[in-house]
C-alpha cells in the first residue's frame, strides 16, 4: 500500500536510459551524431549561421527579403550581420495572437585576438588576446589550439580563416610553466594562476631569410599570411579571429552515453531548437527560432538580444503578412511563449558541494527547467509564473518527455542568467529550458545523449502547441 501510495504522489527522478527501448536508443545515437557533425562544423557564430542557412534552405526556408507577402506554411530566416539568426514559420492563426519562440545563443566562451595582436619576443612570434565571456583562464594552456573568423580588407574583400582543424593544419598553444619552476605560480590563488595578458598564442619560430632584420620571425609569419591570405599586418586591423580548442566532438564513455566537446554552451540548445524547427511542417502558432549573439558577454550589441533587430524581424513579419498596425508589436509579445533555450549547470558528484542535490540537474533525467536564475536573492533573474511552468509541464508530460525543474547552484554559492529575461522585458511569457552539462565554459564540455534528445522533442512538443 505505501509503495502504491509513493507511486501515485512522488515526484519520480529517475534516469531516462532505463525507459528507453532499443528503437529510442538507436533514434537517441542517431540524432546526437548529427549534433556532434554540426559542433564540429560550427564553432564559431558566423559558422554556426553559415551551417544553419545551409541546412534551412535545403529544408525550403528563404530569406525574408525575397517575400513580398506571408502565407501561413511559409518558411523564412533573417541573418543579422552573419553572426545571429532568425527562423519562422507562419502559422495558420494571426500574429497577433502570438508567437511560439524559443531562443538560443550560438557565442560560446574563447579568446579572441587583440586588434594588433602580432608581435615578437625572444625567438617566437605570438598572437595576443583577450578572452571573450567567463573562463577559467588556466585551462586554456597547454591545449591544441585553432583560429577561426574572418579577415575584411578595405577594399570589401571578406576573407574566412579556419586554420588546425584539418589534419593537416597546424595547431597552435598557449604555454604554461613547468611544476620544476612553479612554484611561485601554484601558491597564487587558482583564478591568478595565469593571467590574462599571458594567454599569448605561439605562432612560430623561423626567421624570414637570413635572420639579420628585426622581428624576423614576426615578418617570416606575416609573408606566410601574405602568401596564404593576400593581407598585410593593417588587415589584421579589421578582422574578428577567434581562438577556440582544436577539439573534435567525440562520443565519451565505454557505452557511448555522452557528448565531449567544446562550445556544447549553446550550441547544444541551438541545434536541438533548430532541428525541432526543421522537422516542422504546418503549425497553427507561428513558430519562431532564435539563433542569437553576444549572450555569453550580456547579450549587448547589434546581433545580442538587446538590440532591436529581434523586434524589426518580428515587425516585418507583420508587414508581409499584412496585419501591422501601431502597437501591435507590443500585444504580440505579450501574448506569445518562449522557451529560453540555454544550459544548465549538471551536477557532477565530483563537486557535489556546490549543489543543493534535491534541486540540481542530472544528466540522464532529461531536458532541465529553471523556473528562475538570477544570483543570491534572485538578483537578475528572469522568474516564470506559476500559470506558465504549469502549462509547459503539461506539453512535457503529454508528449512523454521526461524533464526536470532545478536551480544553478546553492543559493548563496552563484548563479547566472540567459536571455530570458530581455524577452519577458517584452512581456512574453518565459522559462529556461536546457540540458544539464559537466565543465560548463570549459574548452571541453559533457553532456548525455538522452538529455540532448528530450530537448529535441521537448522544443518540437513546444513549436507544435
Amino acid at each position: 500500500m505505501e509503495e502504491n501510495l509513493k507511486e501515485k504522489l512522488f515526484n519520480k527522478k529517475e534516469i531516462g536510459w532505463k525507459d528507453a527501448d532499443a528503437q529510442e536508443k538507436e533514434a537517441i545515437y542517431s540524432f546526437c551524431n548529427d549534433y556532434m557533425n554540426f559542433l564540429n562544423r560550427s564553432k564559431i557564430e558566423r559558422e554556426a549561421v553559415a551551417t544553419s542557412r545551409e541546412i534551412a534552405e535545403s529544408k525550403g526556408f528563404r530569406d525574408l527579403s525575397t517575400f513580398d507577402t506571408l502565407k501561413p506554411g511559409d518558411k523564412v530566416y533573417f541573418v543579422n550581420r552573419e553572426k545571429s539568426m532568425y527562423l519562422a514559420i507562419i502559422g495558420s492563426e494571426k500574429l497577433e495572437n502570438g508567437l511560439q519562440i524559443v531562443g538560443s545563443h550560438i557565442d560560446s566562451p574563447r579568446l579572441d585576438l587583440k586588434p594588433n595582436p602580432l608581435y615578437e619576443d625572444n625567438g617566437f612570434a605570438y598572437f595576443k588576446t583577450h578572452y571573450y565571456g567567463g573562463i577559467k583562464k588556466y585551462q586554456w594552456t597547454t591545449i591544441p589550439l585553432s583560429i577561426h573568423g574572418v579577415i575584411v580588407k578595405t577594399n570589401g574583400e571578406k576573407i574566412n580563416v579556419n586554420i588546425g582543424e584539418d589534419e593537416n593544419d597546424p595547431i597552435f598553444v598557449i604555454t604554461d610553466l613547468l611544476p620544476h619552476l612553479a612554484q611561485e605560480q601554484m601558491e597564487k590563488k587558482l583564478k591568478n594562476g595565469i593571467d590574462g595578458e599571458a594567454l599569448n598564442l605561439l605562432l612560430g619560430s623561423i626567421p624570414y631569410g637570413d635572420g639579420k632584420e628585426s622581428d624576423a620571425i614576426k615578418l617570416n609569419i606575416l609573408n606566410i599570411l601574405n602568401q596564404k591570405y593576400d593581407i598585410t599586418e593593417k588587415d589584421l586591423l579589421s578582422s574578428e579571429l577567434e581562438v577556440v580548442p582544436a577539439f573534435k566532438a567525440r562520443s565519451l564513455g565505454f557505452d557511448g552515453s555522452m557528448v565531449a566537446a567544446y562550445g556544447q554552451d549553446d550550441k547544444i540548445c541551438a541545434y536541438t531548437s533548430f532541428a525541432a524547427m526543421m522537422s516542422l511542417e504546418n503549425v497553427k502558432t507561428t513558430a519562431v527560432c532564435i539563433l542569437s549573439d553576444k549572450e555569453e558577454i550580456g547579450s549587448m550589441g547589434n546581433t545580442g538580444m538587446e538590440s532591436h533587430m529581434f523586434d524589426y524581424f518580428i515587425s516585418e513579419l507583420l508587414n508581409k503578412t499584412g496585419e501591422n498596425r501601431p502597437n501591435l508589436l507590443d500585444k504580440v509579445f505579450c501574448f506569445s511563449r518562449m522557451l529560453s533555450a540555454d544550459v544548465d549547470a549538471g551536477f557532477d558528484p565530483l563537486y557535489s558541494s556546490v549543489s543543493d542535490s534535491t534541486n540540481a540537474a542530472f544528466l540522464g533525467r532529461g531536458v532541465g527547467l529553471n523556473k528562475y536564475t538570477g544570483a543570491r536573492g534572485k538578483s537578475g533573474a528572469s522568474d516564470a509564473n506559476a500559470e506558465f511552468v504549469a502549462w509547459v509541464r503539461n506539453v512535457l508530460e503529454k508528449n512523454n518527455i521526461k524533464y526536470q525543474i532545478s536551480e544553478l547552484g546553492k543559493v548563496d554559492v552563484g548563479g547566472g542568467g540567459t536571455i530570458a529575461y530581455i524577452l519577458a522585458n517584452k512581456g512574453v511569457d518565459v522559462i529556461d529550458c536546457g540540458v544539464p552539462v559537466l565543465s560548463m565554459h570549459a574548452p571541453y564540455e559533457v553532456t548525455c545523449k538522452y538529455d540532448v534528445y528530450m530537448a529535441y522533442k521537448a522544443y518540437e512538443a513546444f513549436f507544435n502547441m
